[in-house]
């Protein structure tokens, strides 16, 4: 697992031809306004690593790989919605008077 990607650009990429995997490799970090070498950094992320990207991109990326939101990651985000720790924060408040 940690040698797994954090997301799935190479896999979208790789899904092209090989004339349209070149021209996405110029075009991608044109329109999002980056270096070609960040980008390939950003393809490269292991899930293991602090590093990321920007949301925005993250973004703009899957609406260029016709993706649905949150499909780029290879990783699944897990937190409780905020009602409830709001509720456990009260509730652990007034224990701790």
């Amino acid at each position: 697992m940690k040698d797994q990607r954090k997301y799935k650009i190479d896999a979208a990429i790789r899904a092209l031809n090989l004339s349209d995997y070149k021209a996405a490799l110029r075009i991608i970090p044109r329109e999002l306004g980056i270096a070609s070498n960040t980008f390939h950094n950003y393809r490269k992320l292991k899930v293991t690593d602090k590093a990321d990207i920007p949301y925005e991109m993250v973004r703009k990326l899957e609406v260029m790989f016709k993706m649905e939101m949150g499909a780029l990651t290879n990783q699944e985000t897990h937190c409780e919605d905020l009602r409830n720790l709001i509720i456990e924060y009260h509730n652990a408040e007034s224990v701790s008077i």
